[in-house]
């Protein structure tokens, strides 16, 4: 039942605080009418017997005590949504703004999702081709997975993301049954207008979702939208039997909109200043991801962060490397060489990636090809470092063949131009190249069969 209040007793940054409350409810949707004119949305976030504290998605600017009323709708906040919500762009509450009108429905989905049942889930099997070599080859992206992004300001974050967008695909019969839901945070608008013209310019947006928060948008909707986002990935997948890959950037925003919001709530600070529940909350996003029993369709998240002084160590990269399962880093040494995308291999990782490669989903040699090359640039580091000391002419002949190995890996492997899509045999083949530029003796890690059929082509 909803019930209306005529007063409010306070009103302090986004906060409202009402007094003798009867029957609210944590996460109930209010709202909030000034002057019998404007209409603003807003979440009881807090409840104390009487007391009620709600958060203003617009904030409280131009609220008076006494002329506004509060309507408690009786209910979380809930989307509306059908399988129309492909090639649609939303803003960071669920509401369209590409001017196609709304989205109308029989039902409305909770933004806070459905508890996934543990023992209901899947193990993550298949891939993602993403048509980037470093992640394909060496980092693979397993349907299901969480991976995300360790970036930096200033890095090409955002290219990667949308190249990512333009380029993934599943392979098999399940192709048309594959859709992308991308969810920005706290980006500027000439951000917005590169990912909306890119993908309507490459013709992927019939399969996209977006969903907008721009940085000038209120902080309270920065907060609702990866929710909103997921939502909607969840219908998708779980409803309409889909293969979702949910992009979200920059998740350092959404972050440090949960701080602002903290501190507006007076709550005690952790570590730099973010709520001690920032493990939890950004658990309850990552952990939407994954595959479930008896349903056809698949979530596989990429989350992008940026790292405050490229810190890997910062709350914000530390906690979700111990939610997700591994990490792609972008190195700022790398892009100032001129290679895109900067990955650095050596400390991404992905953990569910030997349960999606091999013979039955991409090639036989992949599990082989990919320890190899990654022991090689590995050996690849400590040889320049010995370089630096007595100078690349001492080296030994095979220590030689390793710098010259590691020149080709970030010139011809690393380095992709923001057009090129590479298949997966056009990404292992190019690795079996640069292998044989090593000594056949060094190759430890190949099985001698394979070796046979496609070192020595």
């Amino acid at each position: 039942m909803k019930v209306k209040y005529l007063k409010i007793d306070k009103a302090e940054g986004p906060l409202l605080v009402m007094e003798e409350v009867k029957d609210a409810v944590y996460d109930e949707i209010v709202d909030i009418e000034i002057s019998g004119k404007e209409h603003r949305i807003g979440k009881v976030v807090q409840i104390d017997r009487g007391k009620v504290i709600i958060q203003v998605f617009q904030g409280t600017s131009g609220i008076s005590l006494n002329d506004v009323s509060v309507i408690f709708s009786g209910k979380p906040m809930e989307i509306s949504l059908s399988k129309e919500i492909l090639g649609r762009v939303f803003n960071g509450t669920g509401s369209p703004i590409d001017g196609a009108g709304e989205i109308y429905s029989n039902k409305n989905y909770n933004i806070n999702g459905r508890p996934m049942n543990p023992v209901a889930r899947l193990y993550p099997r298949n891939h993602i081709q993403t048509g980037i070599s470093s992640i394909d080859g060496l980092l693979t992206l397993i349907r299901g997975q969480k991976l995300p992004i360790f970036s930096g300001d200033g890095l090409p974050h955002n290219q990667l993301a949308a190249q990512i967008v333009k380029q993934a695909r599943i392979t098999g019969e399940e192709t048309a049954n594959f859709a992308v839901v991308f969810v920005a945070m706290g980006i500027k608008h000439d951000e917005a207008d590169f990912f909306r013209k890119v993908f309507e310019e490459t013709g992927v947006m019939d399969r996209v979702v977006m969903f907008l928060n721009l940085a000038d948008d209120p902080v309270m909707e920065r907060i609702i939208t990866p929710r909103c986002a997921l939502t909607a990935a969840e219908y998708l997948a779980f409803e309409c039997d889909m293969h979702v890959l949910v992009i979200m950037t920059d998740i350092t925003s959404y972050c440090e909109a949960l701080r602002e919001i903290s501190s507006a709530r007076e709550e005690v600070p952790s570590r730099k200043g973010y709520p001690g529940y920032l493990y939890s909350d950004l658990a309850n996003l990552y952990e939407r991801a994954g595959m479930l029993k008896d349903c056809k369709g698949s979530i596989t998240q990429i989350a992008i962060l940026t790292m405050p002084n490229d810190d890997i160590t910062h709350p914000v990269p530390d906690l979700t490397g111990y939610i997700t399962e591994g990490q792609i880093v972008l190195n700022r040494s790398l892009y100032q060489m001129g290679i895109y995308p900067p990955i650095n291999v050596l400390p991404s990782l992905s953990r569910l990636m030997k349960d999606g490669i091999g013979k039955e989903y991409t090639r036989e040699d992949h599990p082989n090809v990919a320890n190899q090359v990654f022991s090689a640039y590995s050996k690849v580091q400590e040889v320049r470092a010995l370089a630096q000391i007595i100078g690349e002419d001492e080296l030994s002949e095979t220590d030689r063949k390793y710098m010259e190995f590691g020149r080709q890996f970030e010139e011809r492997f690393s380095k992709q131009d923001f057009e090129e899509n590479r298949d997966i045999s056009q990404t292992l083949d190019l690795m079996w190249e640069l292998l044989r530029i090593l000594p056949e003796q060094e190759l430890t890690r190949i099985d001698p069969s394979l070796a046979k059929k496609y070192l020595r082509k």
